[in-house]
């Protein structure tokens, strides 16, 4: 269902390179991904393991759809450490995807996938369903509009499985930031946190389908039998700070 759009259309990025560490920039103010040389597959970005909150929700999430790739942070910490999850990658710049592999991202393969083309125009028409909705879309300009718009918060609820979670990143400081957050709730009918990555310009919102604030969460400081030491350490503290944010606003 790949609708390529042609390259002229898209800013190229650029990548800045040090001996520790790799990066996507569009321009010399934001930094779009960073990887560490030596680590990969880890997540250098506070807001990113904010986002890995999703887990609290998802413990083991077996489909998860991922609007937006860039240094494919996210997309290659879940291949990694959830050996049993289809990953579905959406990013609408080819010139973006054409540096996969610079970023050690997997090819595709029997449960990865990275799609080009709109991902509003994706969730639209996908009859697959996810456990995870995770939205990381930017461009030099900063989130599309058709990114933020009500039909398409619509169709993450409308995609995700009973008790599926779609988690957004937006900017703590845009002047849209109220309107986006109001959409996502009255389309999920309220059952949605927003919280901010500490030290960042960060807001993400969780948001899940058939839920209530009244369904137990639970959260504990022992790893579960399922994760690796490694995805532990990483996560541990951010599903912690959302599983506090969900018991201080009921």
């Amino acid at each position: 269902m790949s609708h390529p759009t042609p390259n002229d259309d898209f800013e190229k990025p650029i990548v800045h390179e040090t001996a520790l560490a790799k990066s996507m920039v569009f321009s010399d103010i934001d930094i779009q991904s960073r990887m560490s040389v030596a680590r990969p597959d880890e997540l250098q970005f506070e807001y990113t393991r904010l986002m890995m909150g999703v887990l609290l929700f998802q413990p083991q999430p077996k489909r998860i759809l991922m609007v937006g790739l860039g240094g494919g942070s996210l997309a290659k910490f879940c291949y990694k450490h959830l050996p049993d999850t289809h990953i579905t990658v959406v990013e609408i710049n080819p010139h973006v995807i054409a540096l996969r592999q610079s970023f050690c991202i997997p090819d595709d393969d029997a449960r990865f996938q990275v799609l080009q083309m709109d991902a509003a125009d994706f969730m639209a028409h996908t009859e697959q369903t996810f456990d995870v909705v995770m939205i990381d879309g930017f461009d030099p300009k900063g989130m599309p509009e058709q990114l933020g718009s009500t039909p398409f918060y619509s169709d993450c609820r409308r995609v995700l499985t009973s008790g599926g979670v779609a988690v957004a990143n937006l900017h703590r400081f845009g002047k849209y930031l109220d309107v986006y957050v109001d959409r996502i709730s009255s389309v999920f009918e309220g059952d949605m946190w927003a919280i901010d990555a500490p030290g960042t310009t960060n807001c993400i919102v969780f948001a899940m389908r058939d839920f209530t604030k009244e369904t137990p969460l639970t959260f504990s400081k022992h790893k579960p039998a399922h994760m690796s030491e490694a995805m532990w350490e990483q996560v541990r503290p951010s599903m912690a700070r959302v599983f506090l944010a969900t018991n201080s606003s009921g």
